[in-house]
C-alpha cells in the first residue's frame, strides 16, 4: 500500500487548489449532455475534475458549482451527487470483498481466519463493527502487523459472502487488499448521513 501510494500521480484539487496524491481524490468528469458524473474507475473520456475525498469538499464544491469553474462552461451538478458519491464508493468497497471471495482470495468466519493467520496468508484481516469484543480481540492477538479494516456491520459484510451475516472475515491477495485499503480510505472521508454506511471506518496496523 505504502509503495503504491508514492508512485501515484498528483491531482489538483479543483476546490481547494490543493494537490495530492489521487489515492486521496475522486475524478468526475461531464457527460455529453453536460451533467457532472463520478468517474471512480477513471476512465471516462474528457478532462478529468479532481476533488479531495472529503464529504465537506464535495459538498461545498457541488453548492457552489465549482465543476462550471474548473470546466469553463456551465455543467449540471445532481442535487444529490454527494450522497450518491457515498453510496457508489461503499458499494464499490464491498463489491472488491465479493470479487476477492469468487476468485477464492477471501474467506469468512473465525476459525477460517484464524487458519489464515496461523499460516500467514492474511493481507487484510475484516471485522464487522457490531462483531462481539471478545471474538475481535482473540483474532487482534495473532493479527500482528496486519492491517485491520472495519467499516460495515455484520449484515453488511454478509452479503458479499452470500451470508446473513459475517463477522470476521480475510482478504488473501495484497493487491486486492490494496485496492480495497484505497477504496475504504476515500469512503472515510465521504461519510454521510442516509448514504449506507455502518458505524464507520478503523484502519489500523493490529
Amino acid at each position: 500500500m505504502t509503495s503504491s501510494v508514492k508512485t501515484m500521480p498528483e491531482r489538483r484539487c479543483i476546490y481547494t487548489l490543493e494537490k495530492s496524491s489521487r489515492v486521496q481524490m475522486i475524478r468526475f468528469a461531464v457527460s455529453p449532455d453536460g451533467v457532472v458524473v463520478p468517474d471512480l474507475e477513471e476512465k471516462l473520456p474528457g478532462r478529468g475534475l479532481w476533488l479531495t475525498a472529503h464529504g465537506d469538499i464535495i459538498r461545498r464544491a457541488c453548492a457552489e458549482n465549482a465543476f462550471s469553474k474548473a470546466a469553463r462552461r456551465n455543467v449540471t451538478v445532481p442535487a444529490d451527487l454527494p450522497v450518491r458519491l457515498a453510496a457508489l464508493l461503499n458499494r464499490r468497497c464491498l463489491d472488491l470483498i465479493g470479487l476477492a471471495r469468487r476468485s477464492g482470495a477471501a474467506v469468512a468466519g473465525f476459525e477460517k481466519v484464524r487458519a489464515a493467520l496461523d499460516a500467514g496468508d492474511m493481507a487484510l484481516l475484516i471485522e464487522a463493527t457490531d462483531g462481539a469484543d471478545d471474538g475481535r480481540e482473540k483474532l487482534a492477538r495473532r493479527a500482528s502487523g496486519v492491517k485491520t479494516l472495519s467499516m460495515w456491520t455484520a449484515d453488511q459484510l454478509g452479503v458479499p459472502f452470500g451470508r446473513d451475516r459475517v463477522v470476521h472475515a480475510a482478504l488473501l491477495a495484497n493487491g486486492l487488499a490494496d485496492r480495497l485499503v484505497r477504496e475504504a480510505q476515500r469512503c472515510e472521508g465521504m461519510q454521510i448521513e442516509g448514504a449506507g454506511f455502518g458505524a464507520g471506518l478503523e484502519l489500523q496496523e493490529s
